[in-house]
């Protein structure tokens, strides 16, 4: 099919060949594992009633689903066998060969569904299309359903539509995450402010790490994805030490805002240990540094600034020095003290609160530039 309706090169249909040759290989491999499967435990009379999903290798759909041309697809997939047949691609990847003692092409096979292409590559009318010509909404073909690939995509108008059609927001994927956990870049918010509004469990933790989409984000340093999920009643217990640990592999954000946005929803202070991974970022850590009452040793942090940095914010570092271990500020203690009243409604309650500007941003833990 594929060599009378595409005009490939030579090139190309040698690799389509040797590409053939090793799924008939595969073919006769799975046929030979399943009769042994079959002769020492026979299948049971459910599981010869349950038909089995329809697999295809047919490189013509591969094209039409991997470019999204409806048209296409329109003709390939005219009922619901169709729609949600299983699509095996075959990629080369490069695995050490012990026995010939050096990296060789391996052949990897991988399995997904139709939806689930489309869905991850914004195709919004393929998607629709197959959704009413009968695809399952949460098939988990290859480990993951279309909303957990639409969603790590930042594909809005997919998540849309998935959820429009009943798409359940907490899916598992076969890591045991939902999509929520899989909205991990800046451009993914609308996403996850979508799936929220659905009925996304924003507290859902990964089934083996316990991990929730609150870690994530903090993470990555997303503040928008911080701010959404703890207005929407995430537990900050855990992600403040997850946000250290992402400062100094994305040095270009702002942690200072992240930061004071968790603290304010009620998030603890850090442990003293754990300031070394902001010691380059002096406005972070300050604000991590006025949630304590008195400003811990700075023995875990202080060697590793960089000289450079020292010397261009040495009035920042010279007064945390010079106030290690030492009473602070009235003024302070009373902003603790009313923070720790006000609890994880801070930022809230601050808004509504008959104070000036200045005394405002100050209960928020507003950047100085030094330690009072």
């Amino acid at each position: 099919m594929a060599e009378e309706t595409f005009p490939f090169t030579s090139s190309t249909l040698r690799s389509l060949r040797l590409q053939r040759e090793w799924l008939e290989w595969e073919d006769r491999r799975r046929a030979a594992a399943q009769q042994c499967r079959s002769q020492r435990c026979p299948p049971s009379s459910q599981a010869r009633l349950t038909r089995p999903r329809r697999s295809c290798r047919d490189p013509a759909v591969h094209n039409a689903l991997f470019s999204g041309e409806l048209q296409q697809i329109q003709a390939l997939f005219q009922d619901e066998d169709a729609a949600n047949m299983i699509v095996e691609t075959v990629s080369n990847q490069l695995a050490w060969s012990a026995e010939q003692g050096f990296w060789v092409l391996t052949p990897k096979t991988k399995h997904t569904a139709p939806l689930t292409i489309v869905a991850a590559r914004g195709y919004t009318n393929c998607a629709r299309y197959l959704i009413r010509q009968g695809a399952e909404l949460d098939a988990r073909v290859g480990g993951r359903a279309a909303l957990h690939e639409a969603c790590a995509r930042a594909q809005f108008d997919c998540v849309q539509l998935l959820v429009t059609f009943g798409a359940k927001v907490n899916v598992l994927s076969e890591e045991g995450t939902t999509p929520l956990h899989l909205c991990t870049v800046p451009e993914s918010l609308q996403c996850a402010k979508l799936l929220l509004e659905a009925g996304a469990t924003v507290n859902l933790a990964a089934r083996d790490s316990e991990v929730t989409p609150l870690h994530v984000a903090a993470a990555r340093g997303l503040e928008g994805h911080v701010a959404l999920y703890l207005e929407h009643g995430a537990d900050v217990n855990l992600p403040l030490d997850g946000a250290l640990q992402a400062v100094q592999a994305a040095p270009n954000w702002e942690p200072e805002v992240l930061f004071a946005a968790l603290l304010d929803y009620g998030a603890q202070p850090v442990r003293p240990e754990m300031l070394r991974h902001c010691a380059n970022f002096p406005r972070a850590l300050e604000v991590l540094l006025n949630a304590y009452p008195c400003v811990p040793s700075c023995d875990t942090w202080v060697e590793a600034v960089l000289p450079e940095l020292w010397q261009e914010h040495e009035a920042f570092y010279s007064s945390v020095l010079s106030m290690v271990n030492q009473p602070r500020r009235l003024q302070h203690l009373a902003r603790l003290a009313m923070r720790a009243q006000l609890g994880s409604r801070c930022r809230e309650a601050a808004s509504c609160l008959p104070l000036p500007p200045l005394l405002k941003d100050y209960l928020l833990l507003r950047v100085e530039g030094r330690i009072q």
